[in-house]
């Protein structure tokens, strides 16, 4: 096999691996986190269906309000209340190939809080 040329071809590739375990159902919907340089967004999906049940990105927060990780934390938020108010309790959690650490684990414990089971 060959190398991995570069940071975003191998998170693709770890993101990849992770998928083939990890699917949202209707019961228990993906919670895929993505991360730029600059924003961080959440999407809560049903993979069975193909359809976003909610979604909240650091981009509807004002601008340069917030760190990037207490922006993450409050995309979090954001996300868990509105996967609520759709009905879903449980999800199953992506990490979207990143480490489970700052701007991730900041938004994963902040869904935790507002109420998301995983």
């Amino acid at each position: 096999m060959g190398r991995i040329k570069t940071a975003t071809a191998a998170r693709r590739v770890r993101h990849l691996r992770v998928r083939q375990r990890v699917s949202g159902s209707p019961a228990r919907p993906r919670l895929n986190v993505f991360r730029s340089s600059k924003y961080t967004y959440a999407q809560v999906i049903d993979d069975a269906a193909g359809h976003t049940l909610a979604a909240a990105s650091s981009r509807e927060l004002p601008a340069d309000a917030y760190a990037k990780t207490d922006a993450a934390r409050e995309v979090g938020k954001l996300v868990a209340e509105r996967a609520k108010a759709q009905g879903v309790k449980q999800v199953v959690f992506d990490r979207g190939g990143y480490q489970f650490h700052g701007r991730v684990k900041a938004l994963a414990d902040a869904a935790r809080e507002e109420g998301l089971e995983f």
